[in-house]
């Protein structure tokens, strides 16, 4: 199981993220678009930069929602594939099943 730090870290940048969503994409069309005037563009690309680095949607670590492991999550499930293979043996996940031919 991965250090109780790192799992409440990922939460906080997640939490983080959503929150500054909406304005770092006002930002960034105010950056792309090229009609404006290029000190409107840089004065928004300063702001962009000044925002926290942990606000980026890139800062985000997959981890499994049971353990917080960083490695081998599966995204559908948001599970490692650990506890993935676990819960379906127990049958805890509907709909799958492990192969047998």
């Amino acid at each position: 199981m991965a250090r109780l730090s790192s799992i409440e870290s990922a939460k906080r940048i997640r939490r983080r993220v959503n929150s500054k969503k909406v304005k770092r994409a006002e930002l960034k069309t105010i950056i792309h678009n090229k009609a404006l005037s290029p000190e409107e563009r840089f004065s928004a690309q300063l702001k962009l930069s000044a925002m926290p680095r942990t606000s980026s949607a890139t800062r985000i670590r997959n981890r499994c929602m049971v353990t917080g492991r960083a490695r081998g999550v599966y995204r559908r499930f948001n599970i490692s594939r650990i506890m993935l293979r676990e819960m379906v043996a127990e049958g805890l996940i509907p709909g799958v099943r492990k192969a047998s031919w």
